[in-house]
């Protein structure tokens, strides 16, 4: 082995995820206590946290009214990971409108139909 001269740093000391170089935008919500990161679901239904690797990809997913925070990816990370959040999305190529909640079933066109089964 060759040792290692003082001028050669053997690892990097600003680590910069490959593919995803500088900070990521990252879509926010207004909280109580200043901006909360919004974290989303996937097509299977678990948790993620979602990063856009410009402000033209967040506008074309989420709106352009969609305000964000630049963060590196291992800070976002870093936030998400006490929540259980494990899973991070780049770029995603769609977003869904949320449900909205308040609807009654006659609004979305959803019946109620009673069960047919029988045990």
């Amino acid at each position: 082995m060759s040792p290692v001269g003082h001028s050669e740093d053997p690892e990097p000391s600003e680590r910069i995820p490959a593919g995803h170089p500088g900070l990521l935008f990252v879509p926010v919500r207004p909280g109580p206590a200043g901006c909360t990161a919004r974290f989303f679901r996937t097509p299977l239904g678990g948790r993620t946290a979602v990063g856009f690797t410009s402000a033209a990809k967040l506008a074309a997913a989420l709106g352009t009214g969609q305000a964000c925070v630049r963060l590196s990816e291992p800070a976002l990370r870093a936030l998400a990971a006490p929540l259980g959040v494990t899973a991070l999305t780049v770029d995603p190529p769609l977003s869904a409108p949320a449900a909205d909640r308040t609807a009654t079933p006659a609004a979305t066109g959803v019946v109620a139909r009673p069960n047919l089964l029988i045990g």
